[in-house]
């Protein structure tokens, strides 16, 4: 986790404090964004709040005592209900304004992670909650140089890629030589094994009215022929 740049971003942004929780995986943001193991067992409710400036803060059940271990920061444990409720209102006391992982009227699905009765929750502490959204976007989603260069060189790929499979369908039609969508198909992903390029699942390769299907795959012995006029459209990622 780098905390400087997350309250860096705080700072940046006007919020007090950004307010990670979780339970049974429910917020993956959360374990990517502080570099906490996927694979670790959460079957009790831990918080980690990180403040604008100064010390972060844990807040885990005394089963899972261990769970934010390798994060910095004072440690509070709890067992029962009540006592997690006053452990997270004395925890979240020196802020005002708190980031979740929210979006309002849920019009961000991917960020909308935090349920509706913690944000209550800490709303009925007299907090305002603001959507961690800049913030996810910031340490979640930016990519590195080397992965931008990684994403330009897959486009040029699938850009030649795309090009050849449409001179392969006019060069079996001129040759008056059958084919159908599964047959392009696979011609695609054969050109993406040359390439190294990775996907998991498709492309989508759609013939006449099939194009009008947005998730349309072919499949062996379940897909249309190819005729001379035929609209075609290829959806290809990788």
């Amino acid at each position: 986790m780098k905390l400087e740049e997350l309250q860096a971003a705080l700072r940046q942004q006007g919020i007090d404090a950004w307010l990670f929780c979780d339970v049974h995986h429910r917020d993956p943001l959360a374990y990517r964004v502080l570099g906490l193991p996927a694979d670790q067992l959460v079957s009790r409710r831990w918080h980690y709040l990180v403040p604008a400036a100064g010390e972060p803060r844990k807040l885990v059940h005394r089963v899972e005592a261990g769970q934010l271990d390798a994060l910095p920061g004072e440690t509070v444990q709890y067992a029962g209900w009540r006592e997690l409720l006053q452990q997270l209102e004395q925890m979240l006391a020196p802020v005002r304004t708190v980031a979740m992982q929210y979006s309002p009227c849920n019009q961000l699905p991917a960020v909308s992670l935090a349920d509706a009765g913690t944000v209550e929750l800490v709303r009925g502490f007299g907090k305002q909650v603001v959507s961690s959204a800049e913030l996810v976007q910031r340490f979640e989603a930016r990519w590195s140089p080397a992965a931008l260069e990684m994403h330009l060189e897959a486009g040029r790929l699938i850009d030649n890629i795309i090009a050849s499979a449409f001179q392969e369908i006019g060069n079996r039609l001129r040759r008056d030589s059958p084919t159908d969508e599964y047959a392009v198909q696979q011609f695609i992903l054969e050109r993406f094994r040359e390439c190294n390029l990775i996907t998991d699942m498709g492309p989508i390769v759609a013939a006449g009215r099939n194009s009008g299907n947005p998730h349309y795959l072919p499949e062996r012995g379940r897909s249309a022929l190819i005729r001379r006029g035929d609209f075609v459209l290829l959806d290809v990622w990788g």
